[in-house]
């Protein structure tokens, strides 16, 4: 399976940062106040829910911080024996991460957008198992130190870079990422205003055209490579 450009897979890297971006703005303001991927500040709740023996907010912790290990987990499984870049078992990752958040839409949808506790927890631990999931495909897509879903690391190189040599040039691709997380909280945001029942349609949306764009020039890339005239011809040896 050929896989995209690294030039394209930087572009994909960014729809992904975006989806990133509306779905935590979501869990964050409506789901118990986590996030369903950044850990650290979801562990500095976890922290206060222990120190206050908020039950409720325990719960929350567990659902976000075990949810996003447990798609972390369930994505690295399939993908440990691949190379780096986007592959068939990288779309098949990806089509799950979709279909996932085809399901959280649907429970969204299924509450009116107004989930109560049981439910949010629910919708929080969907989310936070496809951000783990997202988390490994951006791992492996073969541009080394990008992220989607926690971009404190990749702020921090391209600081720390940019002092220790002031003419280096701006990483694009993490300033795209960086961009298009707050592009996609922004978006999530407005959505969530204007129509809440429809806000979790966005992150989902974004996923699944990565898929398509991936998938699709994937294929055309295959198309493209001149076949053999006695590639199937049987070949025998002496």
């Amino acid at each position: 399976m050929h896989a995209p450009s690294r030039q394209t897979t930087a572009g994909l890297l960014v729809v992904l940062a975006a989806a990133s971006g509306c779905l935590d703005v979501i869990c964050l303001t409506r789901l118990n106040g986590y996030f369903a991927s950044v850990i650290t500040g979801n562990l500095v709740q976890f922290g206060h829910a222990i120190a206050t023996a908020n039950a409720r907010s325990l719960a929350g912790a567990v659902a976000a911080v075990g949810g996003y290990a447990l798609g972390v987990a369930g994505a690295t499984l399939p993908l440990r024996h691949g190379g780096p870049g986007w592959n068939r078992r990288t779309a098949v990752v990806a089509a799950a991460e979709a279909v996932l958040l085809l399901g959280f839409t649907a429970g969204w949808l299924g509450c009116a957008a107004r989930p109560g506790y049981a439910a949010g927890l629910v919708l929080l631990g969907v989310a936070s198992v496809a951000s783990g999931m997202q988390s490994v495909i951006t791992i492996g897509a073969g541009i080394r130190g990008a992220s989607t879903t926690y971009l404190t690391g990749s702020l921090t190189n391209m600081v720390r870079r940019r002092v220790l040599d002031p003419h280096w040039f701006a990483d694009v691709g993490g300033l795209g990422r960086l961009a298009g997380l707050v592009g996609g909280a922004v978006l999530g945001t407005v959505v969530l205003r204007l129509a809440p029942t429809w806000a979790p349609a966005l992150a989902a949306a974004l996923v699944v055209a990565v898929v398509a764009v991936a998938v699709g020039l994937t294929r055309r890339a295959v198309a493209a490579v001149p076949q053999s005239p006695d590639r199937d011809r049987p070949s025998f040896r002496p």
